[in-house]
């Protein structure tokens, strides 16, 4: 497989909200590095989409992480790619999709399964997902596996995509990645 370039990659930020987060299994971390990804996903012209999960009752996008975003799709299936209006929301051209978000184990899973299955390529972004207990968070890594989907860490993400310290981000980039 190839390494990921910003030319075709997005990154999409499942269910990063309100009221799920304070549950989730080492929140500050996970919320940490997917900030740090977003981050440097926008100085390098990647885009970044978040999905809401009956945004009503369960809150919006993390404010730490909202502003990092381009577009917000509402959804009400676990797997956003089963809503009408996810495909023409995405960004055309971005066939790699970098999954990171809440929870690993369901609607991060069955988002990555069903991206599989519409003919991206999902890629999970293992140190930006969580789950309320770890072992649902291993268990979805183990699956993510069986379907031998691709499993990353962010600081590999933005290494890619820089290419080489030549680039004109690379010490921004850099600073996000030692802050981590």
């Amino acid at each position: 497989m190839p390494m990921l370039s910003t030319h075709d990659s997005m990154v999409l930020l499942v269910d990063m909200q309100s009221a799920l987060l304070p549950a989730i299994h080492d929140r500050e971390r996970v919320l940490a590095c997917a900030e740090r990804l977003a981050r440097a996903a926008q100085l390098l012209g990647v885009p970044v989409i978040a999905t809401e999960h009956y945004a009503g009752k369960i809150g919006s996008t993390d404010p730490m992480l909202k502003r990092w975003v381009d577009h917000v799709i509402h959804k009400t299936h676990f797997d956003a790619t089963r809503e009408s209006h996810f495909r023409p929301d995405m960004p055309t051209g971005r066939t790699n999709v970098l999954l990171i978000g809440t929870e690993a184990h369901v609607c991060v899973l069955q988002t990555g399964l069903g991206l599989a299955r519409i003919g991206l390529t999902p890629i999970l972004v293992t140190d930006c997902v969580g789950s309320r207990r770890l072992f649902d968070q291993q268990a979805a890594s183990s699956r993510w596996s069986h379907h031998g989907l691709e499993q990353i860490t962010s600081e590999m993400a933005m290494f890619e995509w820089l290419e080489t310290p030549d680039h004109p981000q690379f010490k921004e980039v850099l600073a996000l990645i030692k802050a981590g």
